[in-house]
C-alpha cells in the first residue's frame, strides 16, 4: 500500500551502510534498452538502484528486465571482475543492488512474471503508526508536548479523510505528515519561545489549507478549531513578502487583489516545506502569474 515506507526503508538502509541509492520511478514509457543502460551504470560503479512502482513497467519489458538482471546476478555470484551484458564488456563491482517496490493490484499495473519474482526476495510492509513517528520526530525537534501534538496531527488528518470531499490531489498519508513536521521543527527553531499548541497548528494550516478547494475550507476549520479548542492564532508577519509582491506586480502591469496576495502567500509557505510542488487551477485564476 502507498505510505508503508518502502522506498523510504530502501534509501535508510543504504543511508545506514553507507551506500549510494539512486530512486527512479518506473513508468509504461521505459523500455528494456533505458533499463540495460541503467544496470551498465549500476554495475560499473557498485551503487544501488531502487526502481519505484516497478509493476508499471510492460509484461513484454519486465521479461527482458529478468534476463537483464539475471546476467548481473550470475556474475556476482560467480566472482567476476569482468563481464559482458548485452554485448558489452563491463567492469563489475560486487556492490550494486537492484531494489524494487510495488502496489499490487493498482489499474494499470502487471503482475511480475514469475521468471523476474525469483530473483527478488519479497518483503510484505504494513502502515506504520504515524503518531509515534510524529512524536519521535517532534521531540528530537525540541518540543515538550510531542505525543498530545503528534496525535492531534494524525487526528486532523484522520477526520479529514472522513469528512471533507474525495479530491485527486488531496492527499493524508505519511507524506502529508512528514511535511507538517518538517514545517514544524523549523517553526520550533526560529519561534522556540511561542507555545507549541499555536506553532502546530499554523504549521497544519500553512501547508494543508492551500490545497483544500473553497467548500472544504469551512470543514477544515471546523475540524481544527475542535482539536485545538481555545488557541487564537496570531496573523503571521509577511510585510517584507507582501511589499515585494507588491512591487513585482507593479513591474508586470498587474493590479493585486487580496487572493492574490493571500495565494502567493501560501505559494510561499508550501515552497518552504515541500521538494516540488504543483499549482492546480482554472484557465486564468492566476496560477503562472502567482509563480512568476
Amino acid at each position: 500500500c502507498p505510505g508503508t515506507g518502502k522506498t523510504e526503508t530502501t534509501k535508510d538502509l543504504a543511508k545506514a551502510i553507507a551506500m549510494q541509492c539512486v530512486v527512479f520511478n518506473c513508468s509504461d514509457g521505459l523500455d528494456y534498452l533505458a533499463m540495460g543502460k541503467f544496470f551498465k551504470g549500476l554495475a560499473s560503479s557498485g551503487a544501488w538502484a531502487c526502481f519505484d512502482e516497478f509493476n508499471r513497467i510492460d509484461l513484454e519489458v519486465l521479461s527482458v528486465v529478468a534476463q537483464q538482471i539475471l546476467t548481473m546476478q550470475r556474475a556476482k555470484a560467480a566472482g567476476l571482475k569482468i563481464f559482458e551484458f548485452e554485448g558489452t564488456r563491463l567492469a563489475l563491482r560486487p556492490t550494486c543492488s537492484v531494489f524494487i517496490t510495488m502496489n499490487p493490484g493498482y489499474a494499470g499495473r502487471s503482475e511480475l512474471p514469475d521468471n523476474l519474482k525469483a530473483l527478488f526476495r519479497s518483503v510484505a510492509m504494513m502502515v506504520p503508526d504515524y503518531a509515534l513517528i510524529g512524536e519521535i520526530m517532534l521531540y528530537s525537534s525540541g518540543y515538550l508536548k510531542a505525543r498530545d501534538l503528534a496525535r492531534k496531527l494524525v487526528a486532523t488528518y484522520r477526520l479529514c479523510s472522513e469528512q471533507l470531499s474525495s479530491q485527486s490531489h488531496y492527499d493524508y498519508g505519511m507524506r502529508a505528515v512528514i511535511s507538517v513536521l518538517r514545517a514544524a521543527a523549523a517553526n520550533k527553531q526560529k519561534d522556540p519561545a511561542t507555545d507549541e499548541e499555536v506553532l502546530m497548528l499554523r504549521c497544519i494550516k500553512d501547508v494543508n489549507a492551500p490545497k483544500f478547494l473553497a467548500p472544504d475550507i469551512p470543514l477544515f476549520e471546523g475540524i481544527l478549531s475542535d482539536l485545538f479548542p481555545g488557541i487564537d492564532l496570531p496573523a503571521t508577519d509577511y510585510a517584507q513578502l507582501n511589499s515585494a509582491l507588491e512591487a513585482a506586480a507593479a513591474a508586470a502591469e498587474l493590479v493585486t487583489t487580496p487572493t492574490f496576495i493571500e495565494k502567493a502567500q501560501q505559494l510561499y509557505e508550501m515552497i518552504l516545506v515541500r521538494h516540488g510542488l504543483m499549482i492546480v487551477g482554472y484557465s486564468y485564476s492566476a496560477k503562472t502569474s502567482i509563480y512568476k
